[in-house]
């Protein structure tokens, strides 16, 4: 028998400060060996509690019985439970496997705390089945480097001790210590992709190349070094881009640089910035429509969760913008912060002296907030002549998407601010008289003005 429970600590010492370790406990062959070693090596986990986590999916007429068994062999090994239900039901387009994995890693991220180490019971077998899956997806080095041994996960981090093992080993240790594990009826459904590769393909593989498996777990190995030499280049690319905020890159320094390289960073932008990946062919339309796009042109590519546009020279990313509320008319008592979805921020007004909009008129007037119909003119304080507002965010630099989101403030049904930019004459502060600075703060994730 080829594993044993001490060559779990190899992996466990990634995480030498662990509070506390939760194995994700199924009652599956996997999970409970993962499970049986490490209570056996309770005595060498330098204090840290172990518990197991079991998540109920609701999708088998056995689900309740796997609880009542999990259950059972945690309190023969002395190890507390804690049974999770989750909603696993598949969304439009969503595959019902992606779906449960969802849902079963928010409810673990749930649990996690600085310190927690979930443990999940991935072998050998699974990496190979993985890379195969990511292969016929078409991924990249990142996908194709399968899972990791480790990696942060919510507050805690996630390890998987036994990615180096063969299910066989497992299958051995069980045998050998009388183990009874669950048998989920729906893994021998081959409409379910991973299923599939591991019902039909491995096996015919594994007939021609019996190393098949630890073929290709080097090979996600080497993928792994690839995609953190990628990252890493991708760090160094970012940071000589610069910007004039985090989610605006200039298109010039961009275009710079060969097609690989220009889309090895955009992805990682867009991870910096939390935002969903596009797949491949999102990313050629950004490549060619918003990179290539005419100086004038204001072109965006969107997909769920994101969206890419340009303007003069800058290429901004940001989450999708919701429907201008172009007729909103928004009563303000200055004396209070003002929030909103409508707004897309929070306005407020700070006591100054000698500038900002005159406290006088607002103390007397109906103060509203609304946004651009068109048409709008303000003379800037300082200024002699009055612009129309569309002049002057031109003039300004603000990028088309944000005008119209613009809060305007009108005292007595006239325009009195735009936002944090201009206030307007003759409602302009003077001399040693008392006024309200305005302060507007976006949430949007377009990188603000370029000022």
């Amino acid at each position: 028998m080829a594993f044993n429970p001490p060559q779990l600590l190899q992996a466990l010492a990634v995480a030498p400060a662990a509070r506390a370790y939760s194995v994700a406990f199924s009652g599956g062959l996997d999970s409970y060996v993962l499970l049986h070693a490490m209570s056996a090596l309770r005595g060498a986990l330098n204090g840290a509690e172990l518990r197991a986590v079991h998540i109920h999916h609701g999708l088998h007429a056995d689900a309740d019985d796997w609880v009542r068994l999990c259950q059972q062999r945690c309190a023969a090994l002395s190890v507390p439970l804690r049974v999770l239900r989750v909603d696993a039901d598949a969304l439009p387009g969503q595959s019902p496997e992606a779906a449960a994995r969802e849902a079963r890693y928010r409810a673990l991220a749930s649990l996690m705390s600085a310190g927690d180490v979930l443990l999940t019971a991935h072998h050998r077998d699974d990496q190979a089945e993985t890379l195969l899956l990511q292969l016929l997806r078409g991924c990249g080095p990142r996908g194709l480097a399968a899972m990791p041994v480790v990696a942060p996960f919510a507050a805690g981090t996630h390890i998987r001790p036994l990615l180096d093992v063969p299910r066989n080993d497992l299958l051995e240790y069980a045998q050998a210590g009388g183990l009874q594990w669950v048998e989920d009826s729906s893994n021998a459904d081959v409409r379910f992709d991973r299923n599939f590769v591991r019902a039909e393909i491995l096996p015919r593989l594994r007939s021609r190349w019996p190393a098949v498996a630890d073929t290709l777990s080097r090979s996600a190995r080497h993928c792994a070094e690839a995609a953190e030499l990628l990252e890493s280049l991708a760090v160094q690319d970012l940071r000589t881009l610069g910007g004039t905020a985090p989610a605006c890159l200039p298109v010039g320094a961009l275009c710079a640089w060969p097609p690989p390289r220009r889309r090895n960073v955009l992805r990682h932008w867009l991870q910096v910035l939390r935002l969903p990946l596009p797949s491949s062919a999102q990313l050629e339309r950004i490549m060619l429509d918003v990179l290539t796009a005419q100086a004038d042109a204001n072109p965006c590519v969107h997909w769920p969760g994101a969206e890419v546009r340009r303007y003069r020279g800058h290429v901004y990313a940001m989450p999708p913008l919701p429907p201008v509320a172009k007729c909103a008319v928004i009563h303000w008592d200055v004396r209070e912060p003002l929030c909103g979805s409508e707004l897309m921020g929070c306005l407020r007004m700070r006591s100054v002296r000698g500038r900002g909009v005159t406290a006088d008129l607002c103390a007397a007037g109906r103060v509203t907030v609304r946004f651009r119909q068109g048409g709008e003119a303000c003379r800037p304080s300082g200024r002699h002549e009055t612009h129309t507002l569309k002049k002057l965010l031109q003039e300004h630099g603000v990028p088309p998407w944000q005008r119209e989101r613009l809060p305007l403030i009108y005292l007595d049904d006239q325009l009195a601010a735009v936002a944090d930019l201009w206030v307007c004459e003759p409602f302009a502060a003077e001399g040693d008289a008392p006024g309200y600075c305005i302060e507007w703060q976006p949430d949007w994730t377009g990188g603000g003005n370029e000022r």
